[in-house]
């Protein structure tokens, strides 16, 4: 009886600790589930839904963007956009938070179901933010990290842009995040070809700078100038009449308007002498001109040519020293020695210029 009430004893301690045990596991697996689902909900909280479709807003928007009206606030929020009905084998697209790169992607994507990670670039292109370090390795790791991304989807490839290359590092993303970096083409445009394989043509990694490239960004250039040009047009307009303020016009013109029309023919390879012959070229019917006052004295007449034969060639020289943001085939480090070689010599140019204007006056006074 007693070894009977023993064996019990022992059965029933024993289903105890099972029960209990079973308890803790069920506890555990719904507590994991309950965690997971709620990572989940997180998740999609954070998916922002978007469309191919550009609107009137979008495309008056790019306008102001072209004309560098409100130049910092061309920007979209930074976050997970899905377009179309993406799932968890939907392939992943990272982009600037620049409105004109986000609807360049967004708009090429036609009928696909996809994932867009926008990082915050502080409404910087994806080529510029790459180079000054806000589209980078850290934020994108950070990016990725704080929304979950190995949540939504199953796969661990994400697909950036190529012009971004030089600011993220696909070995460090893949060590923090988990994620393989693969870089895209170029172009959006070319996004749906390159789908078909993940394999970019030569033609695809080729950077362009075609006409239609570099006009465009004429409206924007001559926004920048407007002020300075404005209030230097005044100025020589009281200085040296209307003649004068013409000469500031073409200056602006050439520095902008014909700098980019011409740029793959002009025969130099930096920016700066680029605008020097251009300077050159159209300060020659302004330095001409002078001598075409008669009435004054000779040493009158070639200062004053001399003048416009320094000041017009630094100052376009300057402002064309100025576009190598705006164009695909500069390197920071070329830029800077460009700036250090060159900056020196537009700078003593403009100084004899203006000291040959100071001297015409004496003259002219005596």
């Amino acid at each position: 009886m007693l070894a009977r009430k023993s064996t019990l004893s022992i059965i029933n301690g024993h289903a105890t600790k099972v029960k209990y045990e079973f308890n803790i596991k069920c506890k555990v697996i719904i507590g994991t589930l309950f965690i997971v689902i709620i990572i989940k909900a997180m998740a999609a909280l954070t998916n922002i839904p978007t469309t191919n479709k550009l609107t009137w807003i979008n495309y008056f928007d790019h306008f102001l963007a072209r004309c560098g009206v409100n130049r910092m606030e061309h920007k979209v929020n930074s976050g997970l956009y899905s377009l179309g009905n993406p799932n968890q084998d939907s392939p992943i697209f990272v982009t600037a938070n620049y409105t004109l790169s986000f609807d360049s992607l967004r708009s090429s994507l036609l009928g696909m179901n996809v994932y867009i990670l926008v990082m915050d670039t502080n409404g910087i292109n994806v080529w510029c933010a790459a180079g000054k370090g806000t589209f980078g390795s850290a934020r994108l790791i950070e990016l990725i990290n704080s929304l979950n991304l190995d949540l939504v989807v199953r796969h661990r490839n994400i697909i950036l842009p190529q012009l971004s290359a030089s600011g993220v590092s696909g070995y460090e993303v893949k060590r923090q995040t988990g994620f393989q970096v693969e870089f895209g083409p170029v172009r959006a445009a070319d996004l749906p070809e390159y789908l078909e394989s993940h394999q970019a043509t030569p033609e695809m990694r080729q950077v362009k700078f075609a006409l239609s490239d570099r006009m465009i960004l004429i409206p924007v250039e001559i926004m920048n100038l407007l002020l300075p040009f404005i209030l230097a047009s005044l100025a020589l307009f009281l200085l040296g009449g209307l003649f004068s303020a013409l000469a500031a016009s073409a200056t602006v013109l050439a520095g902008t308007v014909l700098f980019f029309i011409f740029f793959p023919w002009i025969p130099t390879r930096d920016f700066s002498t680029k605008g020097l012959i251009l300077g050159l070229a159209v300060a020659v019917p302004f330095t001409i001109s002078q001598f075409n006052h008669v009435d004054r004295p000779w040493l009158t007449n070639l200062i004053g040519a001399s003048s416009f034969l320094l000041l017009i060639p630094a100052a376009t020289g300057y402002i064309t020293l100025n576009m190598t943001g705006s164009t695909p085939i500069t390197s920071r480090t070329a830029v800077k020695k460009e700036i250090y070689k060159y900056i020196p010599i537009l700078a003593w140019m403009a100084a004899v210029g203006i000291l040959f204007i100071l001297l015409q006056f004496l003259v002219a006074g005596k």
